[in-house]
């Protein structure tokens, strides 16, 4: 019979290795709003301005969050959404704040830094909030130097995940910036000289070439996330790419974007298909988004591609480098790129077999994913699957009541 020490220590091993497989989901603003109605026009513009994307990469953050009826008073002013964003940001505090805190801030009153300070667009401390306890349980929100104003106060909270995102409501806008409602440009954007910049001259001359260019330039407003290859893998596989037809030219190059901005932990967080600048209806050209570890894979059905690297982020763009290109399904087939047994001829097959049959693919061609080496991955895949999460939990459950019979 396992005595009562040696019992505590089972369930305390089992416990340590059950939490060490829980796994902390990042918070979402979007979604976390969407529950609350009244605060549909603030949650839109968090999205339109792209904070609600630089909110959820934070890990610390307290959102003072506007009703309709505030939100219509700020719109009134017909701020530019650069301008807008400014003011929002403002409304966005980098540290914890939940009902508890506020109600006790050491000597009532404290400065915070928020969103437009952290940005470094804001001169001086204008980006700072100035947070204190007044009488009757209030609690007032204004700049650093008020002038004795302080209009907005706490109305009630939304959401308290405690020192992850506290979600407030505040009754009017907190801040009547000057700097912040300066009249803002957009951000200079221009795709096709960062690519150029960043190593990714062929895949621009690409993107000019077939059309794309205009699509992809169109997108970069509202968001749009880019996978470029490498000059060197292009050079690899413009044998198989001449044998495209134009109309096919432009699907590749749009399958080598995603219309929303994605960062690297959003796209961790969003594991699964997306659609790319190419999906039109029955016409999926989608692509599958696998986190293995720190490496985020990107899935076509006929190659498995690797994220190397992130060449420019600043949203809404972001451009990162992969070592393949992109080959969807609906252009090639999978046979196309593994590679031929020593001593055989190569044969082409898919949708352009007549085409392909006397290009020099196999030579030419970037180094594709052969069943072998896809079946591997998998395997590997399948035992990471294993050591983590549930399974381990189950394992770790299983070795405890087994030692508890020793």
């Amino acid at each position: 019979m396992p005595t009562p020490s040696s019992t505590a220590a089972v369930l305390f091993l089992f416990l340590s290795l059950f939490s060490a497989t829980t796994i902390t989901s990042a918070h979402n603003i979007t979604h976390l709003l969407s529950t609350h109605p009244q605060f549909s026009t603030f949650n839109h513009y968090l999205t339109v301005t792209h904070l609600a994307a630089e909110i959820n990469r934070r890990q610390t953050i307290t959102v003072l969050a506007l009703d309709n009826a505030a939100m219509s008073s700020l719109l009134d002013r017909h701020l530019s959404v650069t301008t807008l964003r400014n003011v929002l940001s403002l409304h966005v505090l980098v540290d914890y704040f939940g009902t508890k805190k506020l109600h006790q801030i050491t000597g009532g009153s404290t400065l915070t830094s928020t969103m437009f300070q952290a940005t470094g667009a804001a001169p001086g401390t204008s980006g700072y909030l100035n947070i204190t306890d007044l009488k009757g349980g209030k609690v007032a929100f204004a700049p650093e130097e008020n002038d004795g104003k302080m209009d907005a106060v706490f109305v009630k909270s939304l959401v308290e995940m405690p020192y992850n995102i506290s979600v407030l409501q505040i009754s009017q806008v907190a801040v009547n910036s000057a700097e912040a409602e300066a009249p803002a440009s957009a951000p200079s954007l221009n795709l096709t000289s960062i690519l150029h910049k960043q190593g990714c001259t062929k895949f621009a001359d690409l993107l000019s070439a077939t059309g794309a260019e205009a699509t992809f330039e169109a997108n970069v407003d509202g968001g749009l996330t880019v996978f470029c290859p490498s000059d060197t893998v292009i050079t690899s596989f413009m044998p198989k790419y001449k044998n495209l037809t134009d109309s096919e030219k432009l699907s590749l190059m749009l399958y080598h974007g995603i219309p929303v901005f994605m960062s690297m932990q959003m796209l961790k967080d969003n594991n699964g298909v997306v659609n790319t600048l190419a999906t039109d209806g029955a016409s999926k050209f989608d692509i599958t988004v696998q986190d293995d570890g720190e490496i985020v894979k990107l899935k076509t059905k006929v190659v498995t591609a690797t994220i190397t690297g992130t060449l420019k982020e600043q949203d809404p763009l972001i451009v990162y480098k992969v070592d393949k290109v992109l080959q969807p399904g609906e252009l090639f087939d999978a046979d196309d790129v593994a590679p031929a047994p020593k001593g055989a001829k190569t044969k082409a097959k898919g949708k352009k077999k007549a085409a392909e049959a006397d290009s020099p693919d196999s030579a030419d061609a970037p180094e594709g994913d052969s069943d072998d080496a896809t079946a591997a991955d998998e395997d590997q895949n399948g035992v990471g699957k294993m050591l983590n999460g549930g399974s381990l939990a189950t394992l770790a459950l299983s070795l405890c009541i087994g030692l508890m019979f020793i």
